[in-house]
């Protein structure tokens, strides 16, 4: 039973986020007249298929993807002249890049549309209420109580428990002057933050000043109109966007260990818990997955989105395509990296479950 739980709710994700991607790839080939000869939801054997018109569709045996099969996309098939005009290979190069580009910006689309929808819904905003005081800390020396609310930090408005964190943080470890509500009461405490070692969201093991507070757990929902919700939706996917390249980024620097890659397994994991926890936590997580799912596609690793975009710009570039033979060997060494990276998310996943 626990593992249909888990089972279905990642089915649901996966399928949501493949066959968003893909049907970017086949809308703009359609769009241009290029032939699309299959639209398959999971690679491998066929478990369903079904053709209209010139297209077949299926849903196959193995999940973890999809793909849309465009006629000539081998451009060392022989097409006669009145088959030519509708394949991939002999469409411009801008046709063939456009065709590419759809499916991650197609994630996108999605993640901007469902932050959008949760928006309306309303955001939990976690209030600067005090809840865990830590001994032996600067805030619990000056008086600081469990229960408080902080109005002001340094004469600066406190309206939410992340306004509280930045403005201890950007303190650099000075003292600072912090008003409270506590009943009837306004108090007053000047505290001397701590600096002690904590995680970032990365992960990362950071310096950082501390009073020796936690957040309570209330919250106030904020709900945005019908108006403001696509700029929320905007505004919430280059947020993902911005954290999903800072993670690429800082661990090819070596400053995020590759062990917080999840594979299926953690993603699976992930699916179930959210939707344990509701529609909407469902939603959230389709939300930032399909960001990743967008990002890591434009990578420029051949056989990725954006290795074959980095081959078509270089095309037009040099005014004649990359020799079939390197490309070959380039799909390879992609293949390769694909492989590799599967085998070790794979690896953390079995070894989270192993170490519980």
């Amino acid at each position: 039973m626990a593992v249909f739980q888990f089972t279905i709710p990642f089915l649901v994700l996966l399928g949501i986020l493949v066959f968003v991607h893909e049907l970017g790839h086949f809308v703009v080939a359609k769009k241009l007249g290029i032939k699309v000869l299959k639209f398959s939801l999971g690679f491998g054997p066929p478990l369903l298929s079904r053709r209209w018109g010139e297209t077949e569709y299926l849903i196959s045996a193995v999940p973890l993807g999809g793909y849309v099969k465009m006629f000539g996309e081998d451009p060392a098939e022989e097409l006669d002249a009145a088959e030519a005009r509708r394949s991939f290979s002999a469409r411009p190069v801008w046709h063939r890049i456009g065709v590419v580009l759809a499916g991650p910006l197609m994630n996108f689309v999605l993640a901007v549309l469902v932050f959008s929808v949760l928006s309306l819904f309303g955001s939990p905003i976690p209030l600067p209420v005090i809840g865990e005081v830590s001994p032996d800390m600067p805030a619990a020396a000056a008086g600081i109580e469990s229960g408080d609310r902080v109005l002001s930090i340094d004469g600066e408005a406190v309206e939410t428990w992340e306004d509280l964190a930045r403005l201890i943080v950007d303190s650099g470890g000075a003292e600072v002057v912090v008003v409270v509500a506590r009943g009837e009461e306004t108090l007053t405490f000047h505290v001397t933050p701590a600096t002690r070692t904590g995680q970032n969201l990365l992960g990362e093991e950071v310096e950082k000043p501390m009073i020796g507070v936690g957040p309570s757990g209330e919250v106030v929902v904020k709900r945005h109109s019908l108006w403001e919700a696509p700029w929320i939706g905007v505004q919430e996917t280059a947020k993902w966007t911005g954290l999903t390249l800072d993670v690429l980024r800082k661990m090819v620097l070596g400053k995020v260990s590759p062990r917080t890659l999840g594979g299926p397994i953690a993603i699976a994991q992930m699916a179930g818990e959210t939707a344990r926890a509701g529609l909407l936590s469902f939603i959230f997580l389709v939300a930032v997955l399909s960001v990743n799912l967008g990002v890591l596609n434009l990578l420029p690793i051949p056989i990725l989105d954006g290795g074959h975009v980095l081959f078509f710009v270089i095309e037009a570039l040099r005014g004649e395509e990359i020799s079939l033979r390197n490309r070959e060997m380039a799909q390879q060494i992609g293949l390769a990296i694909l492989l590799l990276l599967m085998g070790y998310v794979f690896y953390n996943d079995i070894a989270r479950i192993v170490s519980g």
